[in-house]
């Protein structure tokens, strides 16, 4: 049997195109296993790399053999019980190691395949097919951001941008037009040498020999004189730097932290918020956070409050819509910004509170927002809060959407589910 070793060398990372490859081939095991880490996982270690169980059923590779035909002669070890011609039953089945068979005193197998993702690739298989619905250019984010774009061949540059085949062209062009009249000088002078060598000693012309030597010598030292390559030759990569439009992009995120909220409803609430949170860092470069928590007053905090405050009280949703209203208000246009909102909560809230959540939304929100997504967080059934909210989904069926959340398990799926890539009609 042959065997084709791939031995090329690709840096340090001699494994890489290997590597992504694998990758590719067992994409389906390695969003499973993302998904399963998602829900056993703490919050502190959600963005983490992750170890990747393979079956070995699954991991057998190609390989290049010798095709069956022909006529093949084999000399195999001589035996008391068979004869040319008679047919050897199978092996019965034995048990194998590594498949999680019962005990056995004989056979041997195979551990399943285990592997370990970086922390850059689980976060990439992670949010793959993800992003921020209805997104639209408003206007430059700044003027920092820029992109080197290729715009041609220079005559100056840096060693680093050297562009190695327009040069070698170049140089090669270069010495064809400074030696061509000199070579067909040389084969013609040449010629005449061979000829002159070719009669016979008697009838030579010694002193035509010589000079024809001589002219062909001094041909040869002149076309060696040309340089295989001149500065004039050298040609660069030339890279401009060209504005790259970005969308300016601000997410608000606001959490029920009530009394109703226990805290494994809160926990989930964090895991679905930190999801959000690294997705954004991941895949949008000019994205602003606005954390809110609300119990019966809402407010504006940082990243660690957010995430770790125990503070709690009743509950009024709608002190939080109203700050994010107020907050949009005096640092977001809407002209400018895409404005996300992103809600978690039981769905528990303050007598005729819902109403006035869906008065809120329905004339100073949704207007001016590109999305707003709603999770409710209960294994209960849905109250008041969530008919009103789908009352305001009717009418911005393309903005508004909502979903629940009834365990851990959940969180995942819902979160792809609230921002995946919406395939154009």
């Amino acid at each position: 049997m042959s065997y084709i070793i791939d031995r090329r060398l690709n840096g340090k990372k001699k494994s890489t195109v290997n590597r992504q490859r694998f990758l590719r081939r067992y994409k389906a095991h390695i969003k499973k296993a993302v998904g399963e880490a998602m829900t056993n996982r703490s919050i502190m270690d959600m963005d983490k790399g992750e170890r990747i169980s393979i079956p070995t059923r699954d991991i057998n590779e190609p390989t290049f053999s010798h095709g069956p035909g022909g006529h093949v002669d084999r000399v195999l070890p001589g035996n008391r019980e068979f004869v040319s011609g008679d047919r050897i039953p199978r092996p019965g089945q034995q048990g194998a190691g590594g498949a999680g068979s019962g005990a056995s005193d004989s056979g041997e197998g195979a551990d399943d395949f285990v592997f370990q993702i970086s922390q850059e690739e689980f976060l990439d298989f992670m949010f793959e097919g993800l992003q921020l619905p209805n997104m639209i250019k408003r206007r430059l984010a700044g003027n920092e951001t820029f992109k080197m774009v290729r715009a041609g061949i220079s005559n100056e540059g840096t060693p680093g941008r050297i562009n190695v085949v327009r040069s070698l062209r170049a140089a090669n062009a270069r010495r064809i037009a400074l030696t061509s009249s000199k070579r067909r000088n040389l084969r013609e002078l040449e010629a005449q040498l061979e000829q002159e060598e070719l009669k016979d000693p008697a009838l030579r012309d010694q002193r035509k020999l010589d000079t024809l030597k001589q002219d062909i010598a001094e041909l040869r030292a002149r076309i060696e004189r040309v340089p295989f390559l001149d500065d004039f030759d050298l040609k660069y990569n030339l890279l401009v730097k060209q504005p790259k439009p970005s969308s300016k992009a601000v997410m608000f995120c606001l959490m029920d932290v009530s009394g109703s909220m226990n805290q494994v409803t809160k926990d989930m609430a964090k895991r679905f918020f930190l999801l959000l949170y690294l997705f954004l860092q991941r895949s949008y470069e000019h994205t602003e956070v606005v954390f809110i928590r609300h119990h019966t007053s809402a407010k504006e905090v940082d990243e660690e409050e957010f995430f770790y405050s125990r503070e709690t009280g009743g509950t009024i949703v709608s002190s939080a819509l109203k700050l994010m209203r107020r907050v949009m208000q005096e640092r977001y246009p809407a002209s400018e910004w895409n404005i996300y909102g992103a809600q978690a909560s039981d769905g528990d809230n303050w007598n005729d509170d819902s109403s006035t959540c869906h008065k809120i939304l329905i004339d100073d929100i949704m207007p001016h927002v590109q999305y707003f997504s709603y999770v409710e967080i209960t294994p209960r059934d849905h109250q008041a809060l969530w008919q009103e909210y789908e009352s305001v989904r009717t009418l911005f069926p393309e903005h508004f959407a909502m979903e629940q959340i009834v365990n851990l398990q959940d969180i995942y799926p819902v979160f792809r589910q609230l921002f995946s890539q919406k395939v154009a009609a």
